[in-house]
């Protein structure tokens, strides 16, 4: 009897005595102290997974040598391994086809180790992950590999592989932005929230029982991060100064309340362009400093119940035009370069003057009054522009998305032209590059001069 034949019936027999010992297993579980069921119960999870990962490559070894092949495979297995039938035949059965298809031989498949499909067997083959795991693994990767640089594709498969093997497969989804943001190909994070923002809606209200009115609410990271960097500080718990009475309003209540005074903030008459100053919201991101000014890469929200929120650099260098932006500048390695500072925002006096000389917003053919519009500076902010009357445009926020994301340039003119305009933009996809310069490759960028700077307080 070959070698190879002899210790296969050394396995089974084992395997026959195993399944022995565990049957009937519940029945002696009383004599058994709280440590030796700890025990008991971590070695029966080895057992299961090694058997769950010889399940498989069983399947696997009988697809690869033609003894079942294709859609024959489920039904082979639901007919020899009756607990498939409870819903992972579809996964082992998916795996060993695979499997098949990939080898180079006529039985034992061997893909290739760096492959999705051999870091996914691998996992499989050793127990460190199930077959619906693995099979949900692929599926994630199979969505991701055309959006990543070629050479990420085994990096971020393994990523996944151990976030599954962790955490299962519902934790893979929340992953997906932070992948592309470090592996994507160039501009597939920043298309990815373009295309979040034709999604993003508010409901129309509807009236439940009790007269509540509900809404629904779908927002990009970025409203988001901005949502919960300005009702913050409106919605933590209040407790009454003087009686020291704790504030019991629940969480809900509290939000829904901070959220109606920023509205009714937002919609007090206004005296002009004087009552216009100050920040949209205070909000704290990290970044690579070198991303920043590269505009690549992602920042991350922090402080807010939106920690973790990854927001586009292209989103931050915008929301450094008008927001108090603290920006937590990294070096390469992580280390912080530059700390909470708030970038320098327009003051009062900036703001008047923009209204009383733009208007409305610059962008040519839109009609958005001043009232509606933010300080765009037109070097900008997180290339060391100015925060000054003369390096500044009134833009509507939609196309002060535009602006940045199509990277325009504008030139500011001391007195109109024409046509009455301070503020002429190049339409030209591109054209501030032409006039300011991108950074060159892989040159380590300095800290921007504004944020070396910045005005805490947003005001002069």
């Amino acid at each position: 009897m070959a070698r190879g034949t002899l210790e296969l019936a050394e396995r089974r027999s084992t395997i026959e005595d195993a399944r022995a010992a565990l049957e009937g297993l519940g029945e002696h579980l009383a004599c058994a102290s709280g440590p030796q069921l700890a025990e008991l119960v971590g070695l029966l999870d080895d057992v299961a997974s090694l058997a769950s990962a010889a399940r498989t490559q069983v399947a696997a070894e009988a697809s690869g040598r033609g003894e079942v092949a294709g859609p024959e495979v489920h039904g082979w297995l639901r007919q020899h391994a009756p607990s498939l039938r409870q819903g992972s035949a579809a996964s082992v059965a998916r795996l060993a086809v695979d499997l098949a298809a990939a080898g180079s031989g006529p039985a034992a498949p061997v893909p290739d180790e760096r492959s999705p499909l051999g870091l996914v067997w691998e996992a499989v083959r050793t127990g460190r992950i199930e077959a619906d795991t693995g099979c949900a693994v692929l599926r994630e990767t199979s969505r991701l590999a055309p959006l990543l640089q070629d050479a990420a594709v085994p990096t971020v498969t393994s990523a996944l592989v151990d976030l599954a093997a962790e955490w299962g497969p519902s934790m893979m989804r929340r992953l997906r932005p932070r992948l592309l943001a470090d592996h994507g190909r160039s501009g597939v994070f920043d298309d990815l929230h373009e295309r979040l923002g034709s999604a993003a809606r508010l409901s129309m209200p509807h009236v439940e029982s009790g007269d509540l009115t509900e809404y629904q609410l779908w927002m990009t990271p970025e409203q988001a991060a901005t949502l919960e960097a300005a009702i913050g500080p409106l919605s933590a718990p209040a407790p009454n100064p003087e009686t020291r009475e704790a504030d019991l309003r629940p969480a809900g209540q509290r939000r829904v309340e901070a959220l109606t005074e920023l509205c009714r903030r937002a919609s007090r008459p206004a005296d002009g362009p004087e009552a216009v100053a100050g920040s949209n919201a205070v909000l704290h991101v990290t970044i690579p400093l070198a991303d920043l000014v590269a505009t690549r890469g992602a920042g991350e929200a922090i402080g807010t119940v939106a920690d973790g929120t990854l927001l586009t650099a292209l989103a931050v260098r915008r929301l450094g035009c008008d927001a108090t932006l603290v920006p937590q500048l990294l070096g390469f390695r992580g280390e912080p370069l530059v700390l909470g500072r708030a970038a320098r925002l327009f003051t009062r006096g900036q703001r008047r003057h923009l209204w009383l000389r733009d208007r409305g917003c610059t962008f040519p053919g839109c009609t958005a009054p001043a009232s509606w519009c933010e300080a765009h500076h037109v070097v900008h902010w997180a290339d060391g522009g100015a925060t000054d009357a003369s390096n500044a445009a009134l833009l509507c926020p939609r196309h002060h998305t535009t602006v940045h994301r199509r990277r325009l340039w504008a030139e500011v003119r001391q007195h109109p032209d024409d046509r009455g305009r301070h503020v002429v933009w190049d339409l030209t996809t591109g054209s501030y590059d032409r006039i300011v310069g991108p950074a060159p490759p892989g040159r380590t960028p300095a800290v921007p001069a504004a944020l070396l700077t910045a005005d805490p307080g947003g005001e002069d």
